[in-house]
Parts: C-alpha cells; sequence; structure tokens
C-alpha cells in the first residue's frame, strides 16, 4: 500500500527533534511521498532543505495568509523567482482566512490573487487554505480562472464540493475527519467523487481524534485513510490507490 500526504509542514521546527524518526515511522506505514507547502518567505531556503535531505519529499511554495505580518509585496516577485528556479510541485500554502482575528481581508486577498495568478502562468496546481472562506475562495478561483489545486482540509459543504470539482479543484481531507461529531464533513467526504479527494494530515497541526491534543505526524494519515473507507463502504487498499493515483495526477508526481 502506498500512500501519500498531500499537505504535511514535515520542515517546520516541531520535527527538528525527531525529524528522521518521524520520517521513518511514515515509511513504515506505508507514506512514501508527502507535498510539503510553505508558510512564509523566510522559510522556503529550510523547506527546500529538508525536501532535498528525505526522499519523496516535495515542496510547494507559496505565502499562508495566517502569516500575513511575514509577508511583503517583494515576496511575491521572490516567489516568481524561486518557482522558476526550483519548478515546485505545487504554489502554496496560499488561500483566505477569515476565522482569526485581525487578518487584513484586503491584504489577504492580493497576496492570493497574485499567487493565483503565478499558478495559472506557470501551469502549477494551488494548495489553498480556506477557512470561513469558502464562497470567497470559489470567487477568486472563478475570477482568475484556468486553475486546479486542492482546498486543504475541506470545511464546506456539498454544493461547495461540487462547485470546485467543476472548477477543477480536489478536497484534502485529513484529521477533522476522524471526529464523530463532524457529521457535515462526514456527509461530505462520503458523497464526493472518488477522484476528487486526496488525503493529508497538515502535520504538526489537526491531529487525529486518538491524538488529540498532541503533535501530528504523517504516519497518522492511516488513520485517516481507515476512517475514509469506513465512511465510503470502500476496502482501504482501494481508497489508498485511488487517492494515491489522485495526488500523482494532480502534482505530477513519479510514484513508482
Amino acid at each position: 500500500m502506498q500512500l501519500v500526504d498531500s499537505h504535511s509542514h514535515f520542515d517546520v521546527a516541531e520535527f527538528d527533534i525527531d525529524r528522521k524518526d518521524a520520517y521513518a515511522r511514515a515509511l513504515f506505514a506505508g507514506i512514501k511521498v508527502q507535498i510539503v507547502p510553505a508558510i512564509d518567505a523566510a522559510g522556503w531556503p529550510k523547506l527546500k532543505q529538508v525536501c532535498a535531505k528525505f526522499a519523496g519529499l516535495y515542496p510547494a511554495y507559496g505565502l499562508h495568509p495566517m502569516f500575513l505580518e511575514a509577508h511583503r509585496a517583494a515576496h511575491l516577485d521572490a516567489l516568481r523567482l524561486w518557482i522558476e528556479r526550483e519548478r515546485p510541485v505545487a504554489i502554496g500554502e496560499c488561500g483566505l482566512d477569515f476565522f482569526v482575528e485581525g487578518l487584513d481581508a484586503d491584504a489577504q486577498q492580493r497576496y492570493f490573487d497574485a499567487q493565483l495568478k503565478l499558478a495559472r502562468e506557470f501551469d502549477l496546481p494551488l494548495i489553498i487554505h480556506a477557512r470561513r472562506a469558502v464562497e470567497a475562495v470559489i470567487a477568486s478561483i472563478r475570477k482568475i480562472g484556468n486553475l486546479r489545486g486542492v482546498i486543504h482540509s475541506f470545511p464546506g459543504s456539498k454544493v461547495q464540493a461540487e462547485q470546485l470539482n467543476e472548477l477543477g479543484f480536489m478536497l484534502g481531507i485529513g484529521g477533522p475527519v476522524t471526529y464523530e461529531r463532524a457529521n457535515r464533513l462526514r456527509s461530505v467526504v462520503a458523497a464526493i467523487p472518488l477522484d476528487q479527494l486526496l488525503l493529508e494530515t497538515d502535520s504538526p497541526d489537526q491531529p487525529n481524534s486518538s491524538h488529540r491534543g498532541q503533535r501530528n505526524e504523517p504516519a497518522n494519515i492511516v488513520e485517516v485513510l481507515d476512517v475514509i473507507a469506513g465512511l465510503r463502504g470502500m476496502r482501504r487498499d482501494d481508497l489508498a490507490a485511488a487517492t494515491t493515483a489522485n495526488a500523482e495526477r494532480l502534482f505530477d508526481l513519479p510514484i513508482e
């Protein structure tokens, strides 16, 4: 069984103490590939270094909306240069966050739109954060057009999932689906087309219900797989094969 963690912040400081061991646990669990999205420009060099050190880790570069204070207009020019030079598998993590108080919505939108345009220009998929902002994200995608990607930790409705599918966007599903009270999310996950589904952990964040309060890590994606397989009435191996194929197609991965 080969799995892809389509959203793992494996480069961040929380893994500095045991990154090699966490990587080994991921391999043992069948996670052969991790997509590692960026947070801010200052972190791009370390992200590049970590992905170069561990086989099967692929970087995405972008500017995360929650770290707005760290971003500068010049970072968008720098992002273009990094994309041209490094040829990442995606642009991200980018998007909109209307949950955190004090984040300038207009500034978020400017950075997001700029990254959408870069994705269209370089024909790269997007890794999008959309907390309390799914409708705004959909509107932005429609406005720019000719885009594809994944909505990370999808928080929306069945109707929004259908709209995103029509726009060429997959849905990343992780730890939140393991919580029994996540009824709306579970109903969406049970109903969406199989070819729209990606597995993720958002490590070190969003731990599964069995690890609440603990640091999350890629190996825990197996529990996400099992929960989704149960919701959809599928064999876990079939679900693993389908979601891995989805990730391979979206990110153009050389999975063997």
